[in-house]
């Protein structure tokens, strides 16, 4: 006798769905949280911020490249009709906010910096708002409150941290690129796989990154002295192929599948996880120990992304019960 096929509730399948998109989030910001790190003694021995971001991106390209041409499967006509938004993912989440971010790492401490870019939740929240009518529950401003103060408890401001009003600017610039890359890659009407979206977008990115160093809008300053991670010399490519292939060909991806299974507001807040995670690469490649304040903001973090998620929820009851 044939057994009958197990039945999938659409509770597990939300489930299940909820929690790939969970762990997909935590990879792309931890991932994209060794950046940073791995950054900053490049420009330190010389590196121009848009030579790193260059090498980087092309790198990434030519990794992911490959596997978004076979998720493609020669559907090329749905290429050319997000083809705008591919160049707007490219230009703006990719090639814009890694150059911005890693310049205003050149100017202001690493801390900081993140901090001002990942703003980027909350200008979410305000675009899916005044763009998609999805007004924020109190439980998610709650919510968004815990997880901004645990930012300023991991990166230690309270102690008083320097900041560079051009560096403040330029993080500023990041944090606009951050947003976008949130909500394009949560969109699942435009009809691309994932791994599309991410081998378009860094193809992109990487074309116009190297226009602009072409016409001189860039400088392209490199150095080829070692660099030194928690007091180990290493060559200076090995940095910058571990920035193609783990920071950003990773990340890329694996974020974008997070936000079509969790949502723009809601990834973008898993994504402050990026900061713990650049705190501890920062102690251990730079010798830069977290304090127990830090660790605590961590914990605050994580409450204010359950935050988020509880207000979510509350928000989709109330659509339902109003709905006829």
């Amino acid at each position: 006798m044939a057994q009958d096929a197990p039945v999938t509730t659409p509770g597990a399948a939300h489930g299940s769905r909820l929690a790939g998109g969970l762990a997909f989030a935590l990879v792309s910001a931890a991932t994209f949280g060794l950046s940073g790190p791995l950054a900053r003694p490049l420009l330190d021995s010389g590196w121009s911020p848009g030579a790193i971001v260059l090498i980087r991106i092309c790198v990434a390209a030519l990794v992911v490249l490959p596997f978004g041409l076979v998720a493609l499967r020669g559907r090329w006509a749905v290429l050319r009709r997000n083809l705008g938004l591919v160049t707007v993912y490219g230009v703006l989440a990719v090639a814009g906010a890694q150059f911005c971010y890693f310049s205003a790492v050149a100017h202001m401490q690493v801390g900081p910096a993140l901090l001002i870019e990942y703003t980027a939740p909350a200008a979410v929240v305000c675009w899916m708002w005044l763009r998609h009518g999805q007004r924020p529950g109190p439980v998610t401003l709650v919510g968004a409150a815990v997880a901004a103060l645990g930012l300023v408890l991991v990166l230690d401001l309270l102690s008083g941290a320097d900041l560079n009003l051009v560096g403040v600017a330029w993080a500023l610039a990041a944090m606009v690129g951050a947003a976008t890359y949130f909500v394009i890659s949560a969109d699942e009407d435009n009809g691309m796989p994932p791994m599309v979206l991410a081998a378009g977008g860094l193809v992109v990115g990487a074309l116009a990154l190297g226009l602009a160093g072409l016409v001189g809008l860039l400088p392209m300053e490199s150095s080829r002295e070692a660099v030194a991670y928690a007091g180990v010399d290493v060559d200076w490519w090995v940095p910058l192929l571990v920035l193609g292939v783990v920071t950003a060909a990773v990340p890329y991806v694996a974020g974008i599948a997070a936000s079509r299974r969790l949502g723009s507001r809601l990834a973008s807040f898993v994504a402050l996880t990026e900061v713990v995670a650049g705190v501890l690469f920062a102690w251990l490649l730079l010798d830069e120990l977290p304090r127990p304040i830090q660790l605590l903001g961590g914990l605050l973090i994580l409450a204010g992304v359950v935050g988020v998620k509880l207000g979510e929820r509350t928000t989709a009851v109330d659509h339902s019960i109003e709905l006829p």
